[in-house]
């Protein structure tokens, strides 16, 4: 598996945290490398059946999408979900190749290292979230991280099940 360094290339809380959480992004796309296209739609813990590597990839893009674009910039939610199937984005990810869903989601994240880098970190959401708090730009920043290192867990285990890859 190709090494990823989390080092920041400076110590100021910005670069730190986006740092953090382009290594986490990494590491997700990291998971995936040399997994067929059969692999990455395969559902392998009987009690999730949405758990996929493509599905975790599309939900990541997708979160990703809703906490920057959504509810920090205020825009028309457009996300595949509905309220009928709220988990739609994995659902779904399964009828595109997981190469696709990659690009996409890197596309996404320089779309969105471009949003940070043009506000400040004190920066409030347009849209309330729990309790009609409206988060700030850094709270989104580590809870985006946060996100990210806990699927990357779940990718962690599916790789391991798929073809015995560790690390």
């Amino acid at each position: 598996m190709t090494r990823i360094d989390d080092t920041p290339t400076a110590w100021d809380e910005r670069t730190q945290l986006t740092t953090f959480l382009d290594y986490a992004r990494d590491t997700a796309r990291a998971k995936c490398d040399g997994v067929s296209a059969e692999d990455a739609r395969r559902a392998l813990l009987p009690g999730s059946p949405l758990m996929t590597l493509s599905g975790l990839v599309n939900h990541l893009r997708w979160v990703e999408y809703y906490w920057f674009r959504v509810v920090f910039l205020g825009e028309e939610d457009q996300g595949p979900w509905t309220e009928e199937d709220p988990d739609r984005e994995m659902r779904i990810a399964v009828d595109f190749p997981l190469a696709t869903l990659l690009r996409e989601y890197a596309q996404e994240s320089a779309r969105h290292r471009e949003l940070v880098a043009a506000h400040a970190l004190d920066a409030r959401a347009e849209r309330p979230v729990r309790d009609g708090v409206h988060v700030d730009l850094r709270w989104i920043l580590h809870h985006l991280t946060e996100e990210t290192a806990r699927h990357n867990g779940h990718l962690d285990i599916l790789r391991e099940l798929l073809d015995g890859t560790t690390g």
